[in-house]
């Protein structure tokens, strides 16, 4: 059954929305489905470390289609990784051997992809790493990232977009002993904890629906209902002194500036790829989608603190003022999109007062980067076209079949990510974490003085990046760099790159 009929025979098809790509089961998962008073408590993905067997963590894990009621007493089509929507935490260890073994169970062709991670293409779970209805796919690497939150999810060529929406995602907790020596909150689901914040669209019935129309196109998918951890509502009982936030924009488009209500201090600690060198006072951290983010926040006073998100405008207006400034479009569009909204994020009510522990004012040794030590430097500009109708990566679209750059393993290079477009574009680069040099010649803000695999720039913005692949030659199989806004990728701004030999 082709897509369309697939679509159309299970009734999820409504005027100007286009509906999940699956029909759901009954199964669900009491945890990740919402209460019906005004506060929900936050689900928390339930931690899987695998099993060790002959050296290696092994994880078996099945993508099946589910459903979740967004709004209570109305189920909506979902995906899941071993669960109704979303999936477990997997936790590693840096220097181990993992194994996955991966069955799609879902009625159409699916990827998973280790977004943050240095490994073979094989590996990577790009859109040539396609597992079939009814297929096992099985990668295996060694564990190369310094201890952070990282994820996996969909990288279906074209439809990445609807599959992370419908729930192909899940996070992923790397540890290590230079981390665990700092002796920072780390009791998951006690004062360590994930926090995947999705925005979603939901109709007049309570259904969850992503809408294709030629604004959603261009501007992604933003909608105007907030969850964490499939959470709307999210209230987080703490029994701690302090609390640890692993936070991970997982919309397909929103950005959010994430504060404390009252302009409450918190301590910025880590960054896509790992620690920072020293903890950074901060009032809001702004993450674009797969960006993430840690911060400790002190609930020693016993107070309830408020996390919320205001979400900037992501364009430039017609004059050329930037919404990214607080100018640029507004109005809600026809995604539901409510970018000048305040969205409550997470209620925190701590059990009672508690000693306040100190954060170690050296976290991670990070030398400045060296740029010196770089022998080649390319440039990559991202633009839109005439009203977002041309997606483009130096001028090209995303083609399966060609190789846009061929990079030798083990020299240091600078690349120049340039916008030439009316938005702000999230760039992620695949099987690397490299370091920001500057913004515009201007030194980066705290939360881009660490590793990190996705940047955002900001219209008619350039920023630079100074990166090495270290392993993993590959003449054939390619690796991907793109937008991050998820229907920019799959409308085509996008490209491939292999890593080969010196």
């Amino acid at each position: 059954m082709d897509r369309r009929t697939l679509i159309k025979s299970a009734g999820f098809a409504a005027a100007g929305f286009a509906a999940f790509p699956l029909a759901g089961c009954k199964a669900q998962d009491a945890s990740m489905l919402d209460s019906t008073d005004g506060s929900n408590p936050l689900a928390i993905p339930p931690l899987q470390r695998g099993e060790i067997e002959q050296g290696a963590r092994v994880f078996r894990l099945s993508l099946t289609p589910g459903q979740k009621e967004f709004v209570p007493g109305v189920a909506s089509p979902t995906i899941g990784i071993d669960a109704p929507y979303l999936g477990p935490t997997l936790e590693m260890r840096r220097g181990e051997w993992v194994q996955f073994h991966i069955d799609n169970k879902l009625a159409e062709g699916a990827t998973v992809h280790w977004h943050g991670f240095e490994l073979p293409a094989a590996a990577d779970g790009g859109p040539h790493q396609l597992i079939r209805p009814g297929e096992r796919w099985s990668p295996s690497f060694e564990v190369r990232q310094r201890a952070s939150l990282y994820w996996c999810h969909s990288h279906l060529e074209r439809e990445a977009g609807p599959q992370v929406y419908a729930g192909l995602a899940a996070p992923i907790f790397v540890r290590d002993d230079e981390e665990e020596r700092l002796d920072l909150p780390s009791d998951y689901g006690v004062d360590d904890i994930p926090l995947i914040v999705q925005d979603r669209v939901i109709d007049g019935s309570g259904r969850l629906v992503y809408p294709l129309s030629m604004h959603t196109r261009m501007m992604g998918v933003r909608g105007s209902r907030i969850f964490v951890n499939g959470t709307e509502n999210a209230v987080f009982d703490a029994q701690t002194g302090q609390l640890r936030l692993r936070i991970l924009n997982g919309s397909n488009a929103r950005l959010y500036d994430l504060s404390l209500e009252g302009d409450r201090s918190m301590q910025l600690i880590a960054s896509d790829g790992g620690l920072l060198d020293r903890p950074h006072i901060v009032r809001s951290v702004r993450l674009a989608p797969g960006e993430r983010a840690q911060v400790i926040i002190d609930l020693s006073e016993g107070r309830p603190l408020r996390l919320l998100a205001s979400s900037p405008e992501n364009a430039m207006d017609m004059m050329g003022g930037r919404g990214m400034m607080g100018g640029g479009m507004t109005g809600r569009g026809d995604s539901g999109d409510a970018s000048a909204d305040v969205f409550q994020i997470l209620d925190i009510r701590p059990a009672s007062s508690a000693q306040r522990i100190r954060v170690p004012t050296q976290l991670a040794s990070l030398a400045p980067p060296d740029l010196s030590s770089a022998v080649r430097t390319r440039r990559f500009v991202l633009d839109m076209g005439m009203m977002g109708g041309g997606m483009s990566i130096n001028g090209a679209a995303m083609d399966m079949n060609v190789i846009n750059e061929r990079v030798p393993v083990g020299q240091w290079e600078i690349w120049e990510i340039a916008n030439a477009s009316m938005m702000a574009h999230p760039f992620h680069i695949h099987n690397v974490q490299f370091r920001v040099i500057d913004r515009d010649g201007r030194a980066p803000p705290p939360l881009e003085t660490s590793l990190k695999d996705t940047v955002i720039v900001n219209p008619r913005e350039q920023v630079r990046l100074l990166l090495r692949f270290e392993e993993h030659t590959d003449p054939d199989l390619p690796y991907m760099y793109h937008c991050h806004i998820l229907e920019h990728e799959d409308a085509g701004m996008m490209g491939q790159f292999v890593v080969v030999k010196s």
